[in-house]
Order: structure tokens, then sequence, then C-alpha cells
């Protein structure tokens, strides 16, 4: 079974630590009303690193994704595609196991190039 897990940073000179907890509160909400507080409870796993300006999201249920989606909507509208870096991490559980950086500015680029 393929494990999916996103690590966002955050710029530490431009979002506060405060600011970034309350992004994620906000979209954790957003998919608690999609789905359910108890379901989001128990499908969802993520980590919030004040201190460093990081959280991670494991998004290997839908619902963890819906996270994931709405967390990146919300981080790089309310700061900005230079502020918040997304590392995605797949793994399969062998030594084959990926690690993939996304660079939402580069992506964002490629969108109004293609």
């Amino acid at each position: 079974m393929t494990q999916e897990t996103y690590k966002y940073r955050f710029d530490q000179e431009t979002v506060q630590a405060q600011d970034m907890e309350d992004t994620f509160m906000l979209a954790l909400m957003a998919v608690e009303s999609l789905h359910s507080r108890s379901r989001v409870r128990m499908e969802v796993g993520f980590v919030i690193d004040k201190p460093n300006r990081t959280c991670t999201i494991d998004a290997v249920t839908p619902v963890g994704q819906e996270l994931a989606r709405i967390f990146t909507g919300f981080a790089t509208r309310e700061y900005g595609e230079r502020a918040v870096h997304i590392e995605r991490i797949a793994s399969s559980g062998c030594a084959c196991a990926s690690k993939v950086s996304i660079n939402t500015t580069q992506a964002a680029s490629m969108e109004t190039t293609a």
C-alpha cells in the first residue's frame, strides 16, 4: 500500500508560527464540516511543529488528501506561493521509496505557460 505524506515548510521571516497553525486549524474545520469530526480523527494524521514552521499531513486516506488540498489552497493564498514549500514523501514501504519535492512557484509558472 502506498503511503503519501506532505510536509509543508513556511518562510520563517514572513509567516508567524501562530498564523500557520490558525490556517491549518481552519482547513481542519473545513474537512470536519465535509466528513464529520469523528471520521477526521480516525482517518487523518498530522503534526504541527510551530518552532520550525512545518506541518506534516498523512494523506493516505481520501480524507487526508482533502485536508492536504484544502490546507495547500488556504496557505498559498494567505502567504503566497514563495512562502510555502511543499514536499511530497511517497513511500511504498520498500527500499525503493521515493521522495518528491514540489516547488509551488514552479508549479504555478508551469500552469501559466501551458
